[in-house]
């Protein structure tokens, strides 16, 4: 048997719609383990797609040699989302759709690989993750999720696994867990990463090689010291200064100095009879920069979905946005008017297929597509973000054409395009390469000095720390054990 568990000669493949990649070369072998690196839209994400059979070869040889392949990603996340959304149709026909049960989903048959179980019994425990087995899959939150598909994925056996960005959701003890769990595999599965985060690489990687503009541009053995420190030069940052572009002017709105823009008393969230968090008090005063912390399922999306009213129980809590009280008759777009927010779920609900000029756009209008006729003046504060981000040429883009790093510059810079006096960001940085993510860092900064915009910040690395933030709340101290 070759001991190539994939091989790409003279390649030429259709992935996606519009995106191509030719002239591929490449070989994976049996215990080597890969890092693909290269800056948004260079096609990392893309050639996992060709390895596992997902895009269309138009010329060349791809053979494959694997008994069992896996895969890590966010589409593939988010495909499991959108399955069970689909249930919810179960409604036409009177029946109320309950999901499916975690276990369920994790001990799924495997027609071609037993499962192991002992794995199974072994990550569950290690990912503290047996007290979720019987939940429903709706219920887990990001890193949950992703923590699912991790142990779904190790326990199918594969004897090669691609991980596109597996860390993004994962707290930082998941995170080391991971990496203990990465290690202690490799020796059985071969695996090809694909990161954006140089700190991420496991020790253990053998291979890498760096990818711009749909090519291979070169890969080598981790043991040649020059081609390691020749591509640490090509993902080293030269800083450039930020300038935000302005507001739309006039502002609709004023906000007090003196007034809190959130005040939440004894709050409270509750699920299946569990408690997410109780007894929180917490108040943000404008120019009062905030970051949320805590592990994957301790309530931080919950809690910021009480501020943006996407959760339900917002209207049991005593709750003032704004000079509102919840509930008092305001209405949604009274509260969504004051704040700018980006999420992994609002990343997932952004469905649409209308220009990147336009997805910035929307944010003037808190919506999920474009349903207003723009300014002119928002056309042009909007093609300035472009500019800032280096998306400009991507301006005519549908936003659901784009790879997941470019998708996710754009809803960050719609949270920001109207200069909110709340800005609410919930693990911006995820799915950004190296240079991207210390443009939106550096951006985020400007935004706490600006002297209009408070900012609500949620992350799990420690080295994205902004300058500004002095407000720290932590979810443990509000939860029940």
């Amino acid at each position: 048997m070759s001991n190539h568990l994939i091989s790409l000669n003279q390649v030429c493949a259709q992935v996606y719609q519009d995106y191509l990649m030719s002239d591929l070369n490449w070989q994976i072998e049996q215990n080597q383990h890969w890092v693909l690196l290269g800056g948004n839209s260079s096609g990392k994400s893309a050639l996992s797609q060709i390895i596992l059979g997902q895009a269309e070869i138009i010329s060349g040889e791809l053979t494959r040699h694997t008994k069992q392949l896996a895969c890590i990603s966010f589409e593939q996340q988010q495909a499991l989302i959108e399955a069970e959304l689909k249930k919810d149709d179960a409604d036409i026909l009177d029946v109320i759709a309950e999901g499916t049960q975690v276990e369920t989903i994790l001990f799924e048959p495997n027609a071609n690989q037993p499962l192991d179980l002992d794995l199974a019994d072994k990550l569950t425990q290690d990912f503290e993750f047996s007290p979720l087995l019987k939940r429903k899959f709706r219920d887990l939150s990001t890193g949950e999720t992703r923590k699912l598909l991790l142990i779904k994925a190790f326990i199918n056996c594969p004897d090669l696994m691609v991980l596109d960005e597996p860390f993004d959701g994962l707290d930082a003890k998941s995170a080391q867990q991971l990496q203990q769990t990465l290690t202690e595999l490799s020796g059985k599965i071969s695996m090809v990463f694909i990161l954006n985060r140089v700190d991420e690489i496991p020790d253990f990687i053998t291979h890498y090689a760096y990818l711009k503009a749909g090519q291979i541009e070169f890969s080598f053995a981790k043991s040649n010291q020059a081609a390691y420190e020749q591509l640490m030069q090509l993902l080293h940052l030269q800083t450039a200064t930020l300038t935000i572009p302005p507001a739309d002017a006039p502002v609709s709105y004023s906000i007090n100095p003196k007034q809190a823009l959130v005040k939440l008393t004894q709050a409270k969230v509750v699920y299946d009879e569990k408690v997410i968090f109780d007894k929180l008090n917490w108040q943000i005063m404008p120019n009062q920069h905030w970051q949320l912390t805590g592990k994957n399922g301790s309530g931080k999306t919950c809690l910021l979905n009480l501020i943006t009213g996407d959760n339900p129980q917002c209207y049991q809590n005593d709750i003032w946005l704004f000079g509102f009280q919840r509930g008092s008759g305001e209405s949604i777009w009274q509260i969504k008017q004051h704040i700018g927010f980006i999420s992994n779920q609002f990343h997932l609900n952004y469905r649409v297929s209308i220009s990147a000029l336009n997805t910035i756009i929307s944010g003037f209008y808190d919506s999920i597509g474009l349903y207003n006729q723009p300014t002119r003046n928002q056309q042009k504060i909007a093609k300035l973000w472009l500019e800032l981000l280096a998306l400009s040429d991507k301006q005519d883009t549908p936003f659901n054409q784009l790879s997941f790093g470019d998708q996710r510059l754009l809803l960050i810079a719609r949270s920001m395009v109207k200069h909110p006096p709340l800005l609410i960001l919930d693990e911006p940085c995820i799915g950004l390469d190296e240079i991207n993510r210390q443009r939106v860092l550096a951006l985020i900064e400007k935004i706490c000095t600006s002297g209009t915009t408070t900012v609500i910040y949620v992350n799990h690395h420690a080295q994205d720390k902004i300058q500004g933030i002095n407000q720290f709340l932590a979810m443990e101290d509000y939860q029940s054990y």
